[in-house]
C-alpha cells in the first residue's frame, strides 16, 4: 500500500496523478530547524521526519513525506503565521524572484530514499491593494510564501523555472521516476 504523509489537499491531488490508490494520513509533527539551515537541506529533514513518522505506523508499505518552503536572499518563508506576516511575506516578494523547494521522502521496506526539487518564481510587481485583497480572499495563510500558484495566485507569477507541481508541494514528475525505481 502506498501512504501520503500529509493533510495537504494539494498533496492528495497531485500524489493521485501518479497512483490514485493510496492512504492519506495526517501527523502531528514539530517542523522547527535550526535557523542556519539551508532551505534545501530543510525540506528534506523535514521530509524524512514525515516519512520515518508515518513509516512506523506502516512499516510493510511504502510511505511519502514531503516539505515545501520559500526562500529570498537566504531568508526562509514557511506559512504565515498571520494576515500581518503574510501581508509582510508578499510585499518581500513583490517584483522579485525567489526559490521554491521541496523535499520528497520515500521510505519502503528496502530503504529510504530523499531527494529535492528547486524551482524559480518571479513575481510582478504587486500593488499594495492587490496584496491586502488577496490576503482577505484566505488563500494565502495555509501556503509556504503566502501564496498558491494554482489559485489566485497564480494572478502575480510572470514566470517559473523548473517543475510547476514543485511549487504547489509535490514534484510529480521526479517523485514518479523515484516510484517506478523501487
Amino acid at each position: 500500500m502506498l501512504i501520503l504523509a500529509s493533510a495537504s489537499p494539494r498533496r492528495r491531488e497531485l500524489l493521485s496523478y501518479i497512483n490514485p490508490d493510496f492512504t492519506a494520513v495526517a501527523l502531528d509533527l514539530d517542523e522547527s530547524l535550526p535557523d542556519w539551515m539551508p532551505p534545501r537541506e530543510g525540506v528534506e529533514v523535514l521530509a524524512l521526519r514525515k516519512a520515518r513518522a508515518a513509516a512506523q505506523l506502516y512499516p510493510n508499505d511504502t510511505v511519502i513525506g514531503a516539505d515545501t518552503t520559500v526562500a529570498l536572499d537566504g531568508v526562509i518563508y514557511g506559512k504565515p503565521a498571520d494576515e500581518a506576516d503574510a501581508l509582510r511575506i508578499l510585499r518581500e516578494l513583490s517584483g522579485r524572484e525567489h526559490m521554491v523547494y521541496t523535499g520528497v521522502a520515500v521510505i519502503s521496506p528496502s530503504g529510504e530514499r530523499v531527494f529535492s526539487e528547486e524551482t524559480s518564481v518571479r513575481f510582478i510587481e504587486m500593488s499594495d491593494e492587490d496584496i491586502r485583497a488577496y490576503v482577505r480572499s484566505g488563500e494565502p495563510m495555509d501556503k509556504a510564501g503566502a501564496y498558491g500558484i494554482q489559485g489566485w495566485g497564480a494572478l502575480f507569477v510572470s514566470g517559473i523555472r523548473g517543475d510547476f507541481y514543485n511549487v504547489m508541494g509535490l514534484p510529480v514528475c521526479k517523485l514518479a521516476q523515484e516510484l517506478r525505481g523501487l
